[in-house]
């Protein structure tokens, strides 16, 4: 199911160009970056197996006209070569600040998705002196955060299951080195399938303001989602006390996948949360 569903992934993005990209000194790894536009910085963090423009192609064009974007493709994904250094959303969350050391980036507002989601709210808690305000889509800082049938959806899956699906074209379009596919299909099996919490009191310590946009069959734990949100400050009776200055917006008839092609929805909530 989830390799049929990111067939709907691949962009039809306008092909703006970067107007720089590079690699920056990660831990001990090579990160790629793009950026677009001038403006207050937002970085973007991709989901698991994606690439820049397999996540981001449809935003980036609207984000770079107000933003100056920098969009990092995470260990082993995309152009950002393989490596066999283990992989953990504490690890790629200081990989986050060495790409901002590199740029010259003091503060931004980060933006993830799903597994650059959990690596976003990992960056809140470990550089929160580095982080303007926080968007999380589509996703969880602990495991407990997804249903069961999610946390499930890797047992049985092989590292060649993921051949010829657009995942593994993806891939072969930005990779350095696409004989590494199957090393890295297998590293991320190990990834997703590991257990992780950043702990329910070091979200309640994140004082940046946070917005969560979730589809409501997305495969989050909506009972977790509002518990991540009162955490936050969130789930308070407004009429009676001042709004809290998180927001939770939960985009109805949207899943996992499909609510990253909502382009209009996610720019509305995106510029009028940033301004």
């Amino acid at each position: 199911m989830l390799i049929t569903l990111c067939t709907a992934t691949l962009s039809n993005s306008q092909q703006i160009q970067p107007s720089s990209s590079g690699y920056a000194p990660g831990n001990g790894i090579s990160i790629y970056y793009e950026v677009y536009g001038e403006g207050q910085p937002i970085v973007l963090l991709h989901g698991a197996f994606y690439t820049i423009e397999m996540n981001w192609g449809e935003l980036i064009p609207e984000l770079s006209k107000t933003h100056k974007v920098i969009a990092i493709e995470m260990q082993g994904h995309g152009h950002s070569p393989y490596s066999d250094r283990k992989m953990d959303i504490a690890t790629l969350a200081g990989d986050v600040e060495k790409v901002m050391d590199y740029l010259k980036i003091d503060r931004a507002d980060v933006a993830g998705y799903s597994m650059g989601g959990s690596v976003a709210y990992q960056f809140a808690v470990q550089s929160p002196n580095r982080l303007r305000k926080l968007v999380i889509i589509s996703s969880t800082y602990k495991s407990e955060g997804w249903l069961p049938v999610v946390n499930g959806a890797f047992e049985d899956f092989k590292p060649e299951d993921f051949d010829n699906t657009p995942l593994k074209t993806g891939y072969d379009a930005a990779a350095p080195d696409k004989s590494k596919w199957t090393k890295f299909v297998a590293q991320m099996m190990v990834f997703v399938k590991e257990q992780f919490n950043v702990g329910d009191s070091n979200i309640a310590k994140i004082t940046a303001p946070v917005l969560i946009i979730a589809g409501d069959n997305d495969g989050t734990d909506k009972i977790e989602l509002m518990k991540t949100y009162q955490l936050l400050g969130g789930g308070v009776t407004a009429d009676l006390q001042p709004m809290p200055r998180s927001l939770l917006a939960v985009v109805p008839s949207q899943g996992h996948v499909s609510i990253m092609m909502q382009t209009k929805t996610i720019l509305s909530y995106l510029n009028d949360f940033l301004k």
